[in-house]
């Protein structure tokens, strides 16, 4: 039986505001911190056990003296703050410039080619929010039959549309014709199908459906580097999206938070060996985005539930890594990700207690200490930490 490890990436939980937060409109977000502190503190014993709160100031947590785990918190390298540069970092590969932003919506060239390639006529296309801007054109949408088009202050082109209007199968080769067009200067991070349902402004809701289209990853990450040595590679959650397929072997697409950790618990007996990664997408998604701090609070909680079981069905060799991608500052006024260090957690019988791995200066450190643990290369970015943290 080869070696197994787990990185699980609980979506938009940061830790504290990056040196550069303001250049990206970010100062004093701290997802954790400001989230505890409006909340009366958080209830987390498992992820205190393992040492969260030694990372940094979190309310309803204390550093406790003899931690199960090493603990530390990553900054990003690459500009941006959003998913794709995020994953893309944690697998190794470090951006030298942002994906692409549209604050005034997309040009001209690229809304006539996709009307042109499509035959669609479209609504919206500005920013906004997605609960939001279905509100706003989700009747006209229904009338017309028109996709609704739209970005954020992330590098995204979304299409929101009626599952009665637009069917799912439809949305998605809708989306592939998107992501061909934008290319080149117009290389947005992701496309994303943005489907709802719902009679009217007052019951429209997004579902569970949603898909990423994202670019291919411009080199290998770990992923890559790993299944090119024959050692399995298993996503679940949208990291197949956002890596593009490329190096995975295995995928599970869920669709919440409740759905990754069920895929988690089977993956113990499924997948004997290996490298697991899974996002769990409802910090982000429903909370992160709404500003619905007291919905985050009780994900993490669930979360920190489930934890304890998983912990205890990990075998003797096994390597958890627990971290983010991004923040997602829920109590700011913003709906947007946050520019953000991301915790960073290890934890496994050969991992040693309470090791402060400190403040990493890339996200690809992760990349490249499960290099270190697979005996494989890393890719040219990242310091490995295994052996501060290993017996």
């Amino acid at each position: 039986m080869g070696k197994r490890a787990f990185v699980i990436i609980i979506d938009g939980v940061g830790i504290g505001e990056l040196p550069d937060a303001a250049n990206y409109g970010d100062r004093g977000s701290d997802t954790l911190g400001n989230m505890a502190r409006l909340t009366g503190g958080l209830n987390l014993p498992n992820l205190q056990r393992l040492g969260l709160g030694c990372i940094h100031e979190i309310e309803g947590l204390t550093c406790i003296d003899n931690p199960a785990g090493s603990f530390g918190k990553m900054g990003e390298l690459s500009p941006g703050k959003d998913s794709t540069t995020g994953h893309w970092e944690l697998g190794g590969l470090v951006l030298d410039r942002p994906f692409p932003t549209y604050p005034n919506g997309f040009p001209e060239e690229v809304i006539s080619e996709f009307v042109h390639q499509t035959s669609l006529e479209i609504l919206g296309n500005y920013p906004a929010s997605g609960t939001e801007i279905i509100k706003d054109l989700g009747e006209e949408h229904l009338h017309t039959g028109k996709p609704i088009i739209y970005t954020s202050a992330d590098s995204v082109f979304q299409i929101a549309a009626h599952e009665a209007v637009i069917p799912l199968e439809q949305l998605y080769e809708i989306c592939m014709i998107a992501r061909q067009i934008l290319s080149g200067e117009h290389s947005v991070a992701r496309v994303i199908a943005r489907p709802f349902t719902g009679k009217d402004k007052d019951s429209f809701a997004r579902t569970k459906y949603r898909k990423d289209f994202s670019l291919k990853p411009f080199g290998k990450t770990i992923l890559k580097i790993l299944s090119e040595a024959g050692i399995p590679t298993i996503a679940i959650g949208k990291i197949n999206d956002l890596y593009a397929k490329d190096g995975i072997q295995i995928s599970e697409h869920t669709k919440s938070n409740e759905e990754g950790m069920e895929a988690l618990t089977a993956s113990l007996k499924k997948y004997k060996h290996g490298y697991i990664m899974a996002n769990l997408v409802d910090f982000d998604m429903l909370w992160g985005h709404r500003n619905d701090f007291i919905g985050f609070k009780k994900g993490l909680e669930k979360f920190d539930q489930w934890l304890e079981k998983f912990l205890l069905q990990l075998d003797s060799d096994d390597f958890l890594i627990i971290t983010s991608d991004h923040g997602n500052d829920p109590t700011t006024p913003s709906t947007d990700h946050s520019r953000e260090y991301v915790p960073i957690i290890a934890y496994g019988q050969r991992v040693k207690k309470g090791v402060n791995i400190g403040t990493r200066k890339s996200f690809a450190d992760c990349q490249a200490t499960l290099a270190d643990y697979f005996s494989v290369e890393k890719t040219a970015w990242g310091e490995s930490f295994l052996q501060l943290i290993f017996e």
